[in-house]
């Protein structure tokens, strides 16, 4: 699949000059940060070679590697429109762009931790309905500088790192799984990327709060 070009992306939220608007989106493509471990989450064109023998996803050092962005979309069989902030409690897609597969899980096991097997799934962003996580964040809205769970919506383990680290031909990367229970190993960050503006709607109820 082609590389989707980040600059064509439009509405692209630049400088915000209230931190109560810097909510992440829909629409937004994002490099998400594993602050115990500091990998991005990461994926290719590279099959685990047991458990589904799905697309793996992994954790990687650099801050540079295209194959760290995900488009944040709305759950399966839903349209999220771009701009909507994401709620505290909402399940989401995540879809990797390089690829068009969606981040998934399910109840195989992780190769080097013995924990649930995470991976990359579908074709041109269409999966099924153990692609969606629970975004699990203080307030009502996921914020650009805090940090959040994502708690997988089937089978309810968290989206985790461990430290494990994977030989070749991946050498380096990390083990990205799912976990039962919550720990510092499951917070992630919003890093890099490209956030789409929000709607009216939220600067219509930050504006009336100031009132």
């Amino acid at each position: 699949m082609a590389v989707v070009p980040l600059l064509l992306f439009g509405g692209l939220w630049g400088a915000v000059g209230a931190s109560s608007l810097a909510v992440v989106t829909c629409g937004s493509v994002v490099k998400l940060l594993n602050t115990r471990h500091n990998v991005r989450l990461h994926s290719h064109d590279v099959r685990y070679g047991s458990g589904s023998g799905q697309q793996s996803v992994t954790g990687v050092t650099s801050v540079d590697d295209s194959n760290s962005y995900w488009r944040i979309r709305g759950k399966t069989a839903t349209v999220c429109e771009r701009g909507t902030p994401i709620k505290c409690g909402q399940p989401i897609r995540l879809t990797h762009v390089n690829t068009g597969r969606n981040l998934h899980s399910h109840h195989f096991t992780s190769p080097l931790s013995g924990n649930q097997e995470v991976s990359a799934f579908g074709e041109e962003g269409e999966g099924d309905y153990l692609d969606d996580w629970t975004v699990l964040c203080n307030g009502p809205y996921w914020v650009r500088d805090g940090e959040v769970r994502f708690k997988h919506s089937s089978t309810e383990v968290l989206l985790s790192v461990t430290g494990e680290q994977y030989g070749r031909p991946i050498s380096g990367q990390k083990e990205v799984h799912g976990m039962a229970q919550p720990s510092q190993n499951n917070y992630w960050k919003a890093m890099e990327g490209i956030f789409m503006k929000p709607s009216e709607l939220l600067k219509a109820e930050a504006h009336h709060a100031e009132l």
